[in-house]
Protein backbone atom coordinates (compact mmCIF):
# COMPACT_ATOMS: atom_id res chain seq x y z
CA UNK A 1 0.00 0.00 0.00
CA UNK A 2 1.19 3.54 -0.77
CA UNK A 3 2.48 5.85 1.92
CA UNK A 4 -0.34 7.80 3.60
CA UNK A 5 -0.90 11.37 2.50
CA UNK A 6 0.59 14.07 4.70
CA UNK A 7 0.91 17.85 4.91
CA UNK A 8 4.23 17.50 3.03
CA UNK A 9 2.63 15.24 0.41
CA UNK A 10 -1.13 15.94 0.35
CA UNK A 11 -3.70 14.30 -1.88
CA UNK A 12 -3.39 16.20 -5.17
CA UNK A 13 -6.69 16.71 -7.02
CA UNK A 14 -7.41 18.50 -10.30
CA UNK A 15 -10.95 19.79 -10.71
CA UNK A 16 -11.80 20.51 -14.36
CA UNK A 17 -14.39 23.28 -14.40
CA UNK A 18 -14.93 26.22 -12.02
CA UNK A 19 -18.70 26.37 -12.17
CA UNK A 20 -20.97 25.38 -9.27
CA UNK A 21 -20.28 21.63 -9.40
CA UNK A 22 -16.51 22.12 -9.65
CA UNK A 23 -16.36 24.59 -6.79
CA UNK A 24 -18.68 22.49 -4.62
CA UNK A 25 -16.30 19.58 -5.24
CA UNK A 26 -13.34 21.74 -4.21
CA UNK A 27 -15.26 22.88 -1.12
CA UNK A 28 -16.05 19.28 -0.13
CA UNK A 29 -12.37 18.36 -0.48
CA UNK A 30 -11.10 21.16 1.76
CA UNK A 31 -13.88 20.82 4.36
CA UNK A 32 -13.16 17.17 5.13
CA UNK A 33 -10.51 16.49 7.75
CA UNK A 34 -9.56 12.89 7.01
CA UNK A 35 -6.82 13.73 4.48
CA UNK A 36 -4.56 16.70 3.73
CA UNK A 37 -5.43 17.95 0.25
CA UNK A 38 -4.17 20.27 -2.47
CA UNK A 39 -6.72 21.24 -5.14
CA UNK A 40 -6.17 22.92 -8.52
CA UNK A 41 -9.34 24.23 -10.19
CA UNK A 42 -8.78 24.45 -13.95
CA UNK A 43 -11.08 26.22 -16.40
CA UNK A 44 -10.77 27.00 -20.12
CA UNK A 45 -12.39 30.41 -19.52
CA UNK A 46 -10.38 33.21 -17.93
CA UNK A 47 -13.17 33.69 -15.36
CA UNK A 48 -14.49 31.38 -12.64
CA UNK A 49 -18.13 30.61 -11.68
CA UNK A 50 -19.30 29.12 -14.98
CA UNK A 51 -23.08 28.93 -15.12
CA UNK A 52 -23.53 31.54 -12.38
CA UNK A 53 -21.67 34.20 -14.41
CA UNK A 54 -22.75 33.12 -17.89
CA UNK A 55 -26.03 31.25 -17.40
CA UNK A 56 -28.00 32.99 -14.66
CA UNK A 57 -30.14 35.81 -16.08
CA UNK A 58 -28.74 39.32 -15.51
CA UNK A 59 -31.92 40.41 -13.70
CA UNK A 60 -31.49 37.63 -11.11
CA UNK A 61 -28.67 39.16 -9.08
CA UNK A 62 -29.72 37.46 -5.83
CA UNK A 63 -28.92 34.05 -7.30
CA UNK A 64 -25.47 35.32 -8.29
CA UNK A 65 -24.64 36.14 -4.67
CA UNK A 66 -23.55 32.51 -4.29
CA UNK A 67 -20.24 33.62 -5.85
CA UNK A 68 -19.31 35.01 -2.40
CA UNK A 69 -19.12 31.42 -1.17
CA UNK A 70 -17.27 30.28 -4.29
CA UNK A 71 -14.69 33.03 -3.86
CA UNK A 72 -13.98 31.86 -0.31
CA UNK A 73 -13.32 28.36 -1.65
CA UNK A 74 -10.88 29.69 -4.23
CA UNK A 75 -9.16 31.87 -1.62
CA UNK A 76 -8.39 28.87 0.60
CA UNK A 77 -4.58 28.35 0.66
CA UNK A 78 -5.07 24.71 -0.36
CA UNK A 79 -6.84 25.74 -3.58
CA UNK A 80 -5.42 27.33 -6.75
CA UNK A 81 -7.32 28.69 -9.76
CA UNK A 82 -5.95 28.27 -13.27
CA UNK A 83 -8.17 30.15 -15.71
CA UNK A 84 -7.72 30.25 -19.48
CA UNK A 85 -6.31 26.70 -19.42
CA UNK A 86 -8.00 24.26 -21.79
CA UNK A 87 -8.15 20.59 -20.85
CA UNK A 88 -6.94 18.38 -23.68
CA UNK A 89 -4.93 21.21 -25.24
CA UNK A 90 -2.99 23.16 -22.63
CA UNK A 91 -3.07 20.28 -20.15
CA UNK A 92 -3.76 16.72 -21.33
CA UNK A 93 -5.14 13.78 -19.43
CA UNK A 94 -1.62 12.28 -19.38
CA UNK A 95 -0.37 15.51 -17.79
CA UNK A 96 -3.01 15.31 -15.09
CA UNK A 97 -2.28 11.68 -14.33
CA UNK A 98 1.41 12.55 -13.99
CA UNK A 99 0.84 15.49 -11.63
CA UNK A 100 -2.36 14.65 -9.72
CA UNK A 101 -3.61 11.65 -7.78
CA UNK A 102 -7.20 12.18 -8.89
CA UNK A 103 -9.26 14.21 -11.37
CA UNK A 104 -12.84 15.47 -11.03
CA UNK A 105 -14.57 16.42 -14.29
CA UNK A 106 -17.14 19.16 -13.62
CA UNK A 107 -17.55 20.73 -17.04
CA UNK A 108 -21.34 21.00 -17.16
CA UNK A 109 -23.44 20.60 -20.31
CA UNK A 110 -22.48 23.29 -22.81
CA UNK A 111 -24.24 22.00 -25.91
CA UNK A 112 -27.97 21.81 -26.64
CA UNK A 113 -30.56 19.48 -28.10
CA UNK A 114 -32.15 20.22 -31.46
CA UNK A 115 -35.78 20.14 -32.61
CA UNK A 116 -35.01 17.96 -35.65
CA UNK A 117 -37.61 19.66 -37.84
CA UNK A 118 -37.36 21.05 -41.41
CA UNK A 119 -35.99 24.59 -41.64
CA UNK A 120 -34.30 24.54 -38.25
CA UNK A 121 -31.02 25.59 -39.87
CA UNK A 122 -32.45 28.88 -41.21
CA UNK A 123 -30.90 32.15 -40.07
CA UNK A 124 -32.78 33.41 -37.03
CA UNK A 125 -33.21 29.91 -35.59
CA UNK A 126 -30.79 29.29 -32.75
CA UNK A 127 -30.53 27.73 -29.32
CA UNK A 128 -31.47 29.52 -26.13
CA UNK A 129 -27.94 28.54 -25.00
CA UNK A 130 -26.45 30.82 -27.67
CA UNK A 131 -28.84 33.64 -26.82
CA UNK A 132 -28.09 33.39 -23.08
CA UNK A 133 -24.34 33.36 -23.82
CA UNK A 134 -24.81 36.45 -25.98
CA UNK A 135 -26.67 38.59 -23.46
CA UNK A 136 -24.48 37.40 -20.56
CA UNK A 137 -21.24 38.37 -22.32
CA UNK A 138 -19.75 34.87 -22.68
CA UNK A 139 -16.34 35.09 -24.41
CA UNK A 140 -17.36 32.33 -26.82
CA UNK A 141 -20.67 33.92 -27.84
CA UNK A 142 -20.74 33.45 -31.61
CA UNK A 143 -23.84 35.61 -31.89
CA UNK A 144 -22.04 38.67 -30.46
CA UNK A 145 -23.02 40.84 -33.43
CA UNK A 146 -26.64 39.72 -33.28
CA UNK A 147 -29.07 42.12 -34.89
CA UNK A 148 -32.54 41.81 -33.42
CA UNK A 149 -35.01 42.51 -36.22
CA UNK A 150 -37.84 40.14 -35.26
CA UNK A 151 -41.25 41.43 -34.23
CA UNK A 152 -42.31 37.87 -33.35
CA UNK A 153 -40.19 35.33 -31.45
CA UNK A 154 -40.96 31.69 -30.66
CA UNK A 155 -39.31 30.19 -27.57
CA UNK A 156 -39.61 26.41 -27.71
CA UNK A 157 -39.62 24.85 -24.26
CA UNK A 158 -41.21 25.48 -20.88
CA UNK A 159 -38.32 25.33 -18.42
CA UNK A 160 -36.67 28.16 -16.50
CA UNK A 161 -34.21 28.92 -19.31
CA UNK A 162 -37.13 29.46 -21.68
CA UNK A 163 -38.69 31.80 -19.13
CA UNK A 164 -35.38 33.66 -18.71
CA UNK A 165 -34.91 34.41 -22.40
CA UNK A 166 -38.56 35.40 -22.70
CA UNK A 167 -38.24 37.82 -19.80
CA UNK A 168 -35.07 39.40 -21.23
CA UNK A 169 -36.78 39.88 -24.62
CA UNK A 170 -39.89 41.36 -22.99
CA UNK A 171 -38.30 43.70 -20.46
CA UNK A 172 -37.95 47.43 -21.03
CA UNK A 173 -34.58 49.08 -21.58
CA UNK A 174 -34.96 50.79 -18.19
CA UNK A 175 -35.43 47.44 -16.44
CA UNK A 176 -32.40 45.88 -18.15
CA UNK A 177 -30.17 48.95 -17.67
CA UNK A 178 -29.77 48.27 -13.93
CA UNK A 179 -28.50 44.69 -14.45
CA UNK A 180 -25.11 43.28 -15.47
CA UNK A 181 -26.31 42.40 -18.97
CA UNK A 182 -23.56 42.77 -21.59
CA UNK A 183 -23.42 46.34 -22.93
CA UNK A 184 -23.73 45.28 -26.57
CA UNK A 185 -26.81 43.19 -25.70
CA UNK A 186 -28.41 46.09 -23.83
CA UNK A 187 -27.85 48.29 -26.87
CA UNK A 188 -29.33 45.72 -29.28
CA UNK A 189 -32.32 44.96 -27.05
CA UNK A 190 -33.08 48.67 -26.63
CA UNK A 191 -33.64 48.79 -30.41
CA UNK A 192 -35.52 45.49 -30.61
CA UNK A 193 -38.85 45.72 -32.48
CA UNK A 194 -40.26 42.59 -30.78
CA UNK A 195 -43.95 42.76 -29.93
CA UNK A 196 -44.99 39.13 -29.49
CA UNK A 197 -43.14 36.26 -27.78
CA UNK A 198 -44.64 32.77 -27.96
CA UNK A 199 -43.50 30.24 -25.35
CA UNK A 200 -44.36 26.77 -26.63
CA UNK A 201 -44.84 23.59 -24.61
CA UNK A 202 -45.61 20.31 -26.37
CA UNK A 203 -47.44 18.95 -23.32
CA UNK A 204 -49.85 20.51 -20.84
CA UNK A 205 -49.39 22.96 -17.98
CA UNK A 206 -49.02 20.12 -15.46
CA UNK A 207 -45.92 18.88 -17.33
CA UNK A 208 -44.15 22.28 -17.57
CA UNK A 209 -40.73 22.44 -15.88
CA UNK A 210 -40.49 26.05 -14.76
CA UNK A 211 -40.64 27.08 -11.11
CA UNK A 212 -43.57 29.11 -9.83
CA UNK A 213 -41.42 32.11 -8.90
CA UNK A 214 -40.07 32.37 -12.47
CA UNK A 215 -43.55 31.91 -13.92
CA UNK A 216 -45.02 34.68 -11.75
CA UNK A 217 -42.33 37.10 -12.95
CA UNK A 218 -43.77 36.90 -16.46
CA UNK A 219 -47.02 38.35 -15.13
CA UNK A 220 -45.19 41.28 -13.51
CA UNK A 221 -43.47 42.68 -16.60
CA UNK A 222 -43.69 46.46 -16.91
CA UNK A 223 -43.94 46.50 -20.69
CA UNK A 224 -45.66 43.22 -21.59
CA UNK A 225 -49.10 41.69 -21.20
CA UNK A 226 -49.44 37.96 -20.55
CA UNK A 227 -51.70 35.90 -22.84
CA UNK A 228 -52.91 32.38 -21.95
CA UNK A 229 -55.67 30.41 -23.69
CA UNK A 230 -58.22 28.96 -21.26
CA UNK A 231 -58.58 25.77 -23.26
CA UNK A 232 -54.82 25.10 -23.15
CA UNK A 233 -54.63 25.21 -19.36
CA UNK A 234 -57.88 23.35 -18.71
CA UNK A 235 -57.44 20.01 -16.94
CA UNK A 236 -59.85 17.12 -16.59
CA UNK A 237 -60.88 16.10 -13.07
CA UNK A 238 -58.64 13.03 -13.44
CA UNK A 239 -55.64 15.16 -14.42
CA UNK A 240 -56.36 17.52 -11.56
CA UNK A 241 -56.54 14.67 -9.05
CA UNK A 242 -53.28 13.19 -10.35
CA UNK A 243 -51.26 16.30 -9.41
CA UNK A 244 -49.20 15.50 -6.32
CA UNK A 245 -46.38 18.03 -6.73
CA UNK A 246 -47.04 21.36 -4.98
CA UNK A 247 -45.03 23.35 -7.56
CA UNK A 248 -47.10 21.91 -10.39
CA UNK A 249 -50.31 22.74 -8.54
CA UNK A 250 -49.19 26.33 -8.00
CA UNK A 251 -48.08 26.65 -11.63
CA UNK A 252 -51.52 25.58 -12.85
CA UNK A 253 -53.17 28.08 -10.50
CA UNK A 254 -50.94 30.91 -11.74
CA UNK A 255 -51.60 30.01 -15.38
CA UNK A 256 -55.33 30.06 -14.78
CA UNK A 257 -54.98 33.50 -13.19
CA UNK A 258 -53.07 34.64 -16.28
CA UNK A 259 -55.84 33.31 -18.54
CA UNK A 260 -58.31 35.63 -16.78
CA UNK A 261 -56.14 38.74 -16.97
CA UNK A 262 -57.35 41.30 -19.53
CA UNK A 263 -54.93 42.87 -21.97
CA UNK A 264 -53.91 46.36 -20.86
CA UNK A 265 -52.39 47.62 -24.09
CA UNK A 266 -48.73 47.19 -23.13
CA UNK A 267 -46.37 47.34 -26.13
CA UNK A 268 -45.41 43.65 -25.89
CA UNK A 269 -47.27 40.40 -25.34
CA UNK A 270 -46.01 37.10 -23.93
CA UNK A 271 -48.13 34.17 -25.15
CA UNK A 272 -47.81 31.00 -23.04
CA UNK A 273 -48.95 28.14 -25.26
CA UNK A 274 -49.41 24.50 -24.28
CA UNK A 275 -50.16 21.27 -26.15
CA UNK A 276 -48.43 22.49 -29.31
CA UNK A 277 -45.33 21.24 -31.12
CA UNK A 278 -43.22 22.98 -33.78
CA UNK A 279 -43.21 20.89 -36.95
CA UNK A 280 -41.58 23.17 -39.54
CA UNK A 281 -39.64 26.41 -39.66
CA UNK A 282 -40.81 28.46 -42.63
CA UNK A 283 -38.73 30.88 -44.64
CA UNK A 284 -36.35 31.47 -47.52
CA UNK A 285 -32.84 31.82 -46.12
CA UNK A 286 -34.08 33.12 -42.79
CA UNK A 287 -37.02 32.46 -40.44
CA UNK A 288 -40.35 33.85 -41.65
CA UNK A 289 -42.77 31.73 -39.63
CA UNK A 290 -43.23 28.60 -37.53
CA UNK A 291 -45.78 25.88 -38.23
CA UNK A 292 -47.07 24.22 -35.07
CA UNK A 293 -49.35 21.25 -34.49
CA UNK A 294 -51.98 20.94 -31.80
CA UNK A 295 -51.42 17.99 -29.42
CA UNK A 296 -53.37 15.90 -26.99
CA UNK A 297 -52.01 13.82 -24.12
CA UNK A 298 -52.28 10.05 -24.10
CA UNK A 299 -52.71 7.94 -20.96
CA UNK A 300 -48.97 8.18 -20.21
CA UNK A 301 -49.01 11.99 -20.66
CA UNK A 302 -47.09 11.81 -23.92
CA UNK A 303 -47.86 14.44 -26.57
CA UNK A 304 -49.70 13.06 -29.59
CA UNK A 305 -50.32 15.18 -32.70
CA UNK A 306 -53.94 15.82 -33.68
CA UNK A 307 -53.42 16.91 -37.29
CA UNK A 308 -54.56 20.47 -36.51
CA UNK A 309 -52.00 23.09 -37.53
CA UNK A 310 -51.45 26.84 -37.29
CA UNK A 311 -48.66 29.19 -38.34
CA UNK A 312 -47.06 31.70 -35.99
CA UNK A 313 -45.82 34.98 -37.45
CA UNK A 314 -42.27 34.87 -36.05
CA UNK A 315 -38.89 35.81 -37.45
CA UNK A 316 -36.77 34.31 -34.68
CA UNK A 317 -36.84 30.93 -32.92
CA UNK A 318 -35.02 30.07 -29.70
CA UNK A 319 -35.03 26.39 -28.83
CA UNK A 320 -34.78 25.50 -25.15
CA UNK A 321 -35.40 21.78 -25.14
CA UNK A 322 -32.46 20.54 -23.09
CA UNK A 323 -28.71 20.70 -22.68
CA UNK A 324 -26.10 18.10 -23.55
CA UNK A 325 -22.59 17.50 -22.33
CA UNK A 326 -19.63 17.62 -24.73
CA UNK A 327 -16.97 14.90 -24.92
CA UNK A 328 -13.54 15.62 -23.43
CA UNK A 329 -10.33 14.38 -25.10
CA UNK A 330 -9.37 10.96 -23.78
CA UNK A 331 -12.38 10.71 -21.46
CA UNK A 332 -15.23 8.19 -22.02
CA UNK A 333 -18.49 9.74 -23.22
CA UNK A 334 -22.04 8.48 -23.56
CA UNK A 335 -23.22 10.17 -26.75
CA UNK A 336 -26.82 9.07 -26.27
CA UNK A 337 -27.21 10.56 -22.80
CA UNK A 338 -24.70 13.38 -23.30
CA UNK A 339 -22.80 12.59 -20.09
CA UNK A 340 -19.53 10.99 -18.96
CA UNK A 341 -20.47 7.39 -18.06
CA UNK A 342 -20.12 6.84 -14.33
CA UNK A 343 -21.26 4.81 -11.39
CA UNK A 344 -22.43 7.25 -8.71
CA UNK A 345 -19.54 9.56 -9.63
CA UNK A 346 -16.74 7.15 -10.49
CA UNK A 347 -15.98 7.44 -14.22
CA UNK A 348 -16.49 4.12 -16.01
CA UNK A 349 -15.42 2.68 -19.34
CA UNK A 350 -17.06 -0.50 -20.64
CA UNK A 351 -18.62 -0.91 -17.21
CA UNK A 352 -15.31 -0.74 -15.33
CA UNK A 353 -14.23 2.15 -13.10
CA UNK A 354 -11.34 4.29 -14.38
CA UNK A 355 -8.89 4.64 -11.51
CA UNK A 356 -8.62 8.15 -10.10
CA UNK A 357 -11.25 9.74 -12.35
CA UNK A 358 -14.51 11.18 -11.02
CA UNK A 359 -17.34 13.36 -12.28
CA UNK A 360 -19.76 15.90 -10.77
CA UNK A 361 -22.68 18.06 -11.88
CA UNK A 362 -24.54 18.02 -15.18
CA UNK A 363 -21.80 16.09 -16.98
CA UNK A 364 -22.40 13.38 -14.35
CA UNK A 365 -26.19 13.22 -14.14
CA UNK A 366 -27.52 15.27 -17.06
CA UNK A 367 -29.03 18.78 -16.98
CA UNK A 368 -31.33 18.65 -13.98
CA UNK A 369 -31.95 20.58 -10.80
CA UNK A 370 -30.97 24.08 -9.77
CA UNK A 371 -27.54 25.47 -8.83
CA UNK A 372 -27.77 24.15 -5.27
CA UNK A 373 -28.51 20.64 -6.53
CA UNK A 374 -24.89 20.41 -7.63
CA UNK A 375 -23.66 20.60 -4.04
CA UNK A 376 -25.00 17.22 -2.92
CA UNK A 377 -23.98 15.75 -6.28
CA UNK A 378 -20.38 16.96 -5.87
CA UNK A 379 -20.20 15.89 -2.21
CA UNK A 380 -21.27 12.36 -3.15
CA UNK A 381 -18.53 12.11 -5.79
CA UNK A 382 -15.89 13.47 -3.41
CA UNK A 383 -16.87 10.89 -0.79
CA UNK A 384 -16.06 8.16 -3.31
CA UNK A 385 -12.76 9.84 -4.19
CA UNK A 386 -11.77 9.99 -0.52
CA UNK A 387 -12.79 6.37 0.02
CA UNK A 388 -10.58 5.35 -2.91
CA UNK A 389 -7.66 7.59 -1.91
CA UNK A 390 -5.65 5.01 0.09
CA UNK A 391 -5.43 2.72 -2.96
CA UNK A 392 -4.97 5.33 -5.69
CA UNK A 393 -1.66 5.20 -7.60
CA UNK A 394 0.47 8.16 -6.54
CA UNK A 395 1.23 10.83 -9.13
CA UNK A 396 4.83 10.69 -10.38
CA UNK A 397 5.48 14.42 -10.05
CA UNK A 398 3.09 15.88 -7.50
CA UNK A 399 5.01 19.11 -6.78
CA UNK A 400 2.45 21.92 -7.38
CA UNK A 401 5.12 24.17 -8.93
CA UNK A 402 5.76 21.64 -11.68
CA UNK A 403 2.32 22.39 -13.18
CA UNK A 404 3.05 26.12 -13.13
CA UNK A 405 6.35 25.55 -14.89
CA UNK A 406 4.72 23.24 -17.44
CA UNK A 407 2.15 25.88 -18.38
CA UNK A 408 4.85 28.53 -18.70
CA UNK A 409 6.96 26.30 -20.92
CA UNK A 410 3.95 25.80 -23.19
CA UNK A 411 3.26 29.52 -23.40
CA UNK A 412 -0.14 29.24 -21.72
CA UNK A 413 -1.25 32.68 -20.51
CA UNK A 414 -3.12 31.31 -17.50
CA UNK A 415 -5.14 33.51 -15.15
CA UNK A 416 -4.72 33.29 -11.37
CA UNK A 417 -7.34 34.04 -8.74
CA UNK A 418 -5.74 37.40 -7.89
CA UNK A 419 -5.82 38.35 -11.55
CA UNK A 420 -9.48 37.44 -11.79
CA UNK A 421 -10.17 39.50 -8.64
CA UNK A 422 -8.49 42.46 -10.36
CA UNK A 423 -11.03 42.16 -13.20
CA UNK A 424 -13.85 41.61 -10.70
CA UNK A 425 -13.05 44.90 -8.96
CA UNK A 426 -12.68 46.68 -12.32
CA UNK A 427 -16.15 45.48 -13.43
CA UNK A 428 -17.78 46.47 -10.16
CA UNK A 429 -16.20 49.93 -10.21
CA UNK A 430 -17.47 50.49 -13.76
CA UNK A 431 -20.91 49.33 -12.66
CA UNK A 432 -21.00 51.62 -9.64
CA UNK A 433 -20.70 54.71 -11.84
CA UNK A 434 -23.73 53.53 -13.85
CA UNK A 435 -25.92 52.26 -11.00
CA UNK A 436 -25.34 48.65 -12.03
CA UNK A 437 -23.93 45.59 -10.18
CA UNK A 438 -21.04 45.46 -12.68
CA UNK A 439 -20.16 46.18 -16.29
CA UNK A 440 -18.74 42.96 -17.68
CA UNK A 441 -15.51 42.70 -19.58
CA UNK A 442 -16.67 40.40 -22.36
CA UNK A 443 -13.96 40.12 -24.98
CA UNK A 444 -11.13 37.74 -24.25
CA UNK A 445 -8.45 40.06 -25.65
CA UNK A 446 -9.66 42.96 -23.50
CA UNK A 447 -9.78 40.70 -20.44
CA UNK A 448 -6.24 39.42 -20.92
CA UNK A 449 -4.99 42.89 -21.82
CA UNK A 450 -6.22 44.29 -18.48
CA UNK A 451 -4.50 41.43 -16.68
CA UNK A 452 -1.22 41.97 -18.47
CA UNK A 453 -1.30 45.68 -17.63
CA UNK A 454 -1.94 44.70 -14.01
CA UNK A 455 1.08 42.40 -14.08
CA UNK A 456 3.28 45.13 -15.53
CA UNK A 457 2.13 47.57 -12.86
CA UNK A 458 2.91 45.23 -9.97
Amino acid sequence: MSQPFSSERPLRVAVIGSGPSGLYAAEALIKQQALPVSVDVIDRLPTPYGLVRYGVAPDHQKIKSVTTLYQKVLEDPRVRFFGHVEFGKDLTLDDLKRHYDAVVYAVGASSDRTLDIPGEQLEGSLSATEFVAWYNGHPDAEAREMVLTASGVAVVGVGNVAVDVTRILAKTTEELAVTDIADYALSALSRSPVTDIYVLGRRGPAQAKFTTKELRELGELTGADIVVKNEEVALSSEEEAAITDNTVRKNVEVLREFAQKPLTGKPRRVHLRFLVSPVEVLGNGRVEGLRIERNRLDAQHNAVGTGEFETLDVQMILRSVGYRGVALPGVPFDGRKGVIPNENGRVTEDGQARVGEYVAGWIKRGPSGVIGTNKACAVDSVKLLLADAPTLPRAERADPEVVVELLRQRGVDYVTLNEWLLIDRHEQELGKSQGRPRVKVVRRDEFLGLIRRGRDAS
